[in-house]
């Protein structure tokens, strides 16, 4: 429904400030265009093309921006590669003609594994899980970083004092060692509950910053006159606190996918990964196993690439993104 909008005509020089009209909303004054849409843009998307700019003159950013790009191409691939030949899906398909490891050709543009499966679609599939390990984790871990470091800085006390002391004990976890000792344990796990492991262990450096960023926040007036206003506590923290510390949230989440997706490659190298899925740790690990490591440069070189790569481009989107959260950054870059 479109808004009602209210015009006063008052006459000139009838005392009220000389003014011939008055147009009134129950938002504040706009105009309208020819098409009776309004004129005025919203706030909100001025702001997403001011920060927008703003990244976009960051050549790292384009970069990371276009690695990605790329990668999540290969992902989106990866669900067709089947649909073209039974040959062709990454963890079943083989080649009948192919008993053995090959160089590229015609049929296997990067080759064939130890028993003529095709790399490259197990490349492409190895995309498709990397995105899923590492942006599953970070937002799993942002999301709970987040949470409990606004609650330890908005309570403060006792609260904040067992938060934190918790997050202190699971930061000196060496992730790795303690995902390795429990797939050790409770046998070979599944990529969900690799996930999960990873997030539970990554999201204490995320919650000391967002608490510091908390501990700010509660003090300015905005907050203290929704106290005094008799605004809940959930509300607060919720409403007036987070979306002042989402951005910051968001930026470290880029830098936990790198973590996350390094995580997963590593266990699956070591042999603890998920045996039914294709990822680019798994290809390392099929390589090293089946004696290839030095006879077929074809079957290394790729996913050790794409891992340094799909890392490399979400640091560089997480350095992009800094410039934008926070304005010295530009300043000195701008000063140099």
């Amino acid at each position: 429904m479109a808004q009602v909008v209210k015009v006063l005509i008052y006459p000139v020089g009838s005392g009220l400030s000389g003014l011939g009209m008055k147009m009134v909303t129950n938002k504040s004054m706009q105009l309208f265009n020819g098409r009776g849409r309004l004129s005025q843009k919203d706030p909100m998307i001025e702001r997403f093309l001011e920060n927008w700019s703003v990244f976009n003159e960051s050549l790292i950013g384009r970069i990371g921006l276009a690695l990605l790009a790329v990668f999540a191409l290969m992902a989106l691939f990866s669900f067709f590669t089947p649909l073209i030949d039974p040959m062709y899906h990454p963890m079943t398909g083989v080649d009948p003609q192919i008993s053995n490891s090959t160089g590229p050709s015609w049929r296997h543009w990067l080759g064939t594994d130890f028993i003529g499966r095709d790399i490259l679609c197990q490349l492409l599939a190895g995309a498709r899980i990397a995105f899923m390990v590492g942006i599953s984790a970070a937002f799993m871990s942002i999301v709970l970083g987040t949470i409990i470091g606004m609650i330890a800085g908005y309570a403060g006390h006792t609260v904040d004092t067992l938060l934190m002391r918790l997050a202190d004990m699971i930061m000196v976890m060496p992730t790795l060692l303690v995902v390795l000792i429990l797939s050790s344990l409770f046998g070979q796990l599944n990529i969900w509950t690799i996930v999960l492991l990873i997030a539970l262990f990554r999201w204490p450096g995320v919650s000391r910053v967002i608490r510091a960023q908390t501990l700010t926040l509660k003090q300015r007036p905005f907050i203290e006159a929704a106290k005094v206003a008799g605004v809940s506590h959930f509300r607060i923290i919720f409403r007036h606190i987070m979306p002042n510390v989402l951005p910051l949230s968001l930026l470290y989440m880029t830098f936990r996918v790198t973590s996350a997706i390094i995580i997963e490659a590593a266990l699956a190298f070591l042999g603890f990964g998920d045996p039914g899925t294709v990822s680019w740790g798994m290809m390392l690990q099929w390589v090293w196993k089946t004696g290839h490591m030095f006879q077929a440069p074809y079957w290394l070189l790729p996913p050790g690439i794409c891992i340094s790569l799909l890392t490399l481009s979400f640091y560089m989107l997480g350095r992009a993104m800094e410039e934008v959260i926070d304005p010295r950054l530009r300043e000195e870059g701008e000063i140099e």
